[in-house]
C-alpha cells in the first residue's frame, strides 16, 4: 500500500438469496445523494461500527467467530436489517446451528427499529437482547473479499457473504440509503448493466458473475461453503494492448482478470 493511501475500513456486504423458482439475489438501489456508489444497484452492506465488535455478541450469536470476522458478520446481518428489513436471527430459546430462523412476524415487529439502528440512535445489541434473539452468523457463507485500490479517496476492506433468505420474510428499501429493492437473477442484473439500464460497480459485477454460475440456493451455498476465498486488491496496470486497466488475480475465480480504467466509475465523491 502506498504511503499516501487511505486506510481501508472493515466492511461487509450480504447477498441474500432465494429460489423463485430459479436463483435470485436481493439488490438495492443506492440513494442518488449518498457519498458512495450513488444510484448504483448493490447488495445490502456497509462499514462496521464499534458495536459490531463488542463482547456482548458472544452471547447473542450462533457460530464460532471472533475478532474482525465476528464484527464483519454482525455488520452484514445488521446492514441487511437496516437496508432491507430482512433479519437473520433465531429465538435464543431455540438457538443452535441448523435451527429455523425467525419469520415475518418477528421481522415486522422489529421494523420500526430499522431507522434508529441505522442512525445509531439505538443499539442493535439491545434490540436482540430485549427480544430474546441471537444472530445466525452460522448461516453466512464467506463468498468474497475485496479491498479498494490504493488510488481511491475512500477505501473499504469488504467481505462478501451469501445467505439464504428466510422464506416468510419480505424485503423493502429503507428510503434513506436505498430507494428501490429488487430480486434479480444474477445474469439479469449483469444484462441490465450491459444494456445501460443499471449502474453496477466492478466488484458487484464480478460477484454477480460468479454467483450466476449456480442455478439454485442450495447449489450456491454448498459450492461456496467448500471453496476458499482469495483476497482481491485491484492493481493499476496495462492490458495486452497497453491500455490502462485494473488487474485482479486469476486465482480469485472471477469472469475476467482486467477492467479498463475508463469503465471504473468514480463512486466516491471527492
Amino acid at each position: 500500500m502506498s504511503q499516501n493511501a487511505a486506510e481501508p475500513k472493515l466492511s461487509a456486504t450480504i447477498l441474500l438469496l432465494r429460489d423463485a423458482p430459479d436463483l435470485q439475489v436481493l439488490m438495492v438501489k443506492r440513494h442518488y445523494e449518498i457519498d458512495f456508489a450513488a444510484g448504483a444497484l448493490v447488495f445490502p452492506g456497509g462499514k462496521t461500527h464499534e458495536e459490531d465488535a463488542v463482547e456482548d455478541w458472544n452471547e447473542l450469536t450462533d457460530g464460532d467467530f471472533e475478532g474482525a470476522e465476528l464484527a464483519a458478520r454482525v455488520a452484514a446481518i445488521r446492514e441487511a436489517f437496516e437496508e432491507s428489513g430482512v433479519l437473520l436471527a433465531r429465538p435464543k430459546s431455540k438457538r443452535g446451528e441448523g435451527q429455523a430462523l425467525v419469520g415475518a412476524d418477528i421481522a415486522q415487529k422489529l421494523e420500526p427499529h430499522r431507522g434508529p439502528i441505522d442512525r445509531r440512535e439505538a443499539s442493535f445489541v439491545e434490540l436482540l437482547r430485549d427480544n430474546g434473539l441471537v444472530l445466525a452468523l452460522d448461516t453466512l457463507v464467506h463468498f468474497g473479499h475485496w479491498i479498494t485500490p490504493d488510488m481511491m479517496p475512500k477505501r473499504f476492506d469488504t467481505h462478501f457473504y451469501l445467505a439464504p433468505t428466510p422464506p416468510e420474510q419480505l424485503a423493502s428499501h429503507d428510503g434513506r440509503e436505498t430507494t428501490e429493492t429488487a430480486w434479480l437473477s444474477p445474469q439479469l442484473a449483469l444484462d441490465m448493466a450491459d444494456a445501460g439500464e443499471a449502474t453496477i460497480i466492478f466488484p458487484t459485477r464480478m460477484n454477480l458473475g460468479k454467483l450466476a454460475e449456480c442455478q439454485s440456493v442450495p447449489t450456491a451455498i454448498n459450492r461456496f461453503k467448500s471453496e476458499g476465498v482469495v483476497t482481491v486488491l485491484p492493481l493499476v496496470g496495462k492490458d495486452e494492448r497497453g491500455n490502462p486497466c485494473l488487474h485482479i488475480p486469476a486465482e480469485a475465480g472471477y469472469m475476467q482478470t482486467t477492467e479498463p480504467l475508463e469503465r471504473v466509475a468514480n463512486v466516491a465523491k471527492r
